[in-house]
């Protein structure tokens, strides 16, 4: 090839680059709406395993997605406004944290893809009406939380046979208490303790909530599930050891101090909503995606505190344990 003809073919080549890069079909970018119910801080470890799960399918913060969070810290009347910003934006796809979260989701719009991290009885909460086949543009991850509340219940009385009065911290401002606290109270009955309610909206009436445990002589407390209880586990079980109550709550709960954790992987259901929403972003409607319930619960048994309360835990429920804190 002459000199010449070379660099015309390269001048010609430089020329139509920039056609041939307009011509290339723009990746596009997926934009997901993260609805907390509670705080950046207490949700990091879920947050993180949600960012994996999603790493794990292909897809890079920046490159071919962007998420865009929004925290109510717990005050469950900003969840509407933040949701409102969400769709302003125009996610392809909002993912929630609890029922309150996906209530409000759901209540906000229609049409965007709502993806439940994990909610409280999705049935009963009236968020969807069949888990097989969700109607509506909600889909994900529930669990019946009054039977797994009741469950708490029962391994608490086996842990320590000896309380007699027994209390629920529960936040009334959370939906899914409404349905928790009866199945809390039949359990109680079956089992021949008395019964308490202790309500709290967040660490501002953890206090005050304890005190009127102390009231009322309770021995225990099942702590329920709330977006605000969450990531105060810590600091509600040094009150409820400080009063010498047993106490039992999500897994999380005895990793944090409390006597006995029970509950599904938090953070595995956090990574299993990266499925649902690469399925969305696939172009699945939600109503094709069936709602699916945790099928494995751990027990955490929490031996320093159990030695801090005096008690004796039987072998039997040790050995059943699937983790065990000396």
């Amino acid at each position: 090839m002459r000199r010449r003809d070379f660099i015309q073919g390269i001048a010609v080549s430089a020329a139509m680059w920039p056609l041939l890069l307009y011509a290339q079909p723009l990746r596009r970018v997926a934009r997901i709406g993260f609805l907390g119910s509670a705080s950046a801080a207490g949700s990091s470890s879920s947050v993180e395993a949600l960012r994996t799960g999603l790493h794990d399918l292909g897809y890079v913060e920046d490159r071919n997605i962007v998420i865009d969070f929004r925290w109510a810290e717990g005050k469950y009347d900003r969840l509407s406004e933040l949701v409102a910003e969400l769709i302003r934006l125009n996610v392809d796809v909002i993912v929630t944290h609890g029922t309150p979260g996906t209530r409000a989701a759901k209540t906000a719009t229609s049409t965007i893809p709502i993806v439940m991290a994990i909610s409280g009885d999705a049935v009963a909460t009236g968020i969807v009406t069949n888990l097989a086949r969700p109607e509506a543009n909600v889909t994900g991850s529930t669990f019946f939380i009054p039977q797994l509340n009741a469950k708490r219940l029962e391994l608490l009385k086996e842990a320590c046979p000896h309380i007699a009065r027994v209390a629920a911290l529960s936040n009334p401002n959370n939906p899914v208490s409404k349905p928790i606290i009866p199945a809390i109270q039949a359990a109680a009955t079956r089992l021949k303790l008395e019964f308490d309610v202790a309500e709290a909206e967040g660490p501002g009436e953890f206090d005050s909530a304890f005190a009127l445990m102390a009231k009322r002589r309770v021995d225990a407390v099942v702590v329920t599930e709330d977006g605000e209880f969450a990531p105060s586990f810590g600091a509600i079980a040094t009150l409820a050891a400080a009063q010498k109550l047993a106490s039992i709550g999500a897994r999380e709960y005895a990793q944090a101090g409390g006597l006995i954790g029970y509950g599904g992987n938090l953070p595995s259901l956090y990574r299993r909503a990266a499925y649902f929403v690469d399925k969305i972003l696939k172009g699945a409607k939600p109503a094709d995606l069936p709602v699916e319930q945790p099928t494995r619960f751990e027990l955490v048994m929490n031996l320093k505190t159990a030695k801090t309360l005096g008690l004796a835990v039987s072998p039997l429920l040790l050995a059943r344990a699937d983790e065990v804190i000396e």
